[in-house]
């Protein structure tokens, strides 16, 4: 229990699916308070889609951590999540009135603390690039800058003939393909695993992952999507996809084809995705492509332990937020 007596504060605990409507609130007002101090004062962030919170919650596990005040209210959340031995931390807020009370960072230092005991290899978070004041406070804390990550999106406007292989249809075999999915993940990123997000998707059945193959047969790559709504109460709009693994940059096409196929064949006419821009060239492959920048994240790594490099011509995108 990590106590901050001057603000009587106490935690972490883990939160469960009792506390998404107080991670909303919070979530809302630190949000939108931090774009009101960035100048931007008209806009209000909604609440998430609970669907979502879900997500969250069931990918972090362990690593959910909230604190309460005296009362028993949630004022600071911080979500930890380890794929195999990449972790990052993401949502975190603080709720307004208790800023700048210490809480901030004993929440970052708990989470560093328990992805370093459960042996994470990478540790990162993203936050908005124009907001110095998180910059110089995650830098504080032994992060890093590092490169973008750049929302990208493309409207859908003709319907493929493609009949994409997806997880949810595959029966029996579906542990077999979730165990490709993490060999091909490995071997691109050794010791990195998403089948937990795989599978929590799969459950809360809130989107699918795809999969492409070479001509052997072999797994080529696959590609996780969300399909419901961001937002509380927003129409379904847009496939996101959250995790997507290539061995090539055929591969890396081929998952795009597929995904495309998939929203138009779910009646959603626009697919994003948040691309890591030290990937110079799928950025470009996806610029040629007709995607545009949305929104831009720096990615911030603590300095101890840094992102993995990729092997030439595969592609790899990890999105650090839900």
């Amino acid at each position: 229990m990590a106590w901050l007596p001057d603000r009587e504060i106490y935690g972490p605990e883990r939160p469960t699916v009792r506390d998404v409507d107080p991670l909303n609130r919070v979530f809302s007002e630190a949000f939108t308070d931090r774009y009101r101090r960035d100048g931007m004062t008209g806009v209000r962030v909604p609440y998430l889609n609970p669907a979502i919170w879900r997500y969250a919650l069931e990918d972090a596990g362990e690593g959910a951590m909230v604190w309460r005040d005296p009362d028993g209210e949630l004022c600071g959340f911080n979500m930890v999540h380890l794929s195999g031995r990449e972790g990052w931390m993401g949502p975190l807020a603080v709720r307004p009135d208790r800023q700048s009370s210490g809480l901030g960072k004993t929440m970052i230092r708990a989470g560093i603390n328990w992805l370093r005991e459960r042996g994470a290899r990478t540790i990162g978070l993203e936050t908005m690039p124009r907001t110095i004041e998180n910059i110089g406070f995650y830098s504080r804390l032994g992060f890093v800058p590092g490169h973008l990550t750049v929302t990208l999106t493309r409207d859908l406007q003709r319907r493929p003939s493609l009949h994409p292989e997806v997880l949810a249809a595959a029966g029996a075999s579906r542990q077999d393909r979730l165990a490709d999915c993490r060999r091909l993940t490995q071997a691109l990123l050794p010791e990195t695993d998403f089948t937990r997000e795989l599978h929590a998707t799969a459950e809360l059945r809130i989107g699918d992952t795809l999969l492409v193959r070479d001509p052997n047969g072999e797994l080529a790559g696959f590609a996780l999507y969300h399909t419901v709504p961001l937002a509380a109460g927003r129409s379904q709009d847009e496939v996101r996809i959250l995790k997507l693994v290539a061995r090539h940059g055929d591969a890396f096409d081929r998952l795009l084809a597929a995904t495309e196929a998939a929203a138009l064949a779910l009646d959603i006419r626009r697919m994003s995705l948040r691309c890591q821009t030290a990937q110079g060239e799928a950025y470009l492959r996806l610029i040629r492509q007709g995607f545009r920048a949305h929104w831009t994240d720096l990615r911030m790594t603590l300095a101890t332990h840094p992102e993995q490099a990729l092997p030439e011509g595969a592609v790899v995108f990890s999105n650090w937020e839900i």
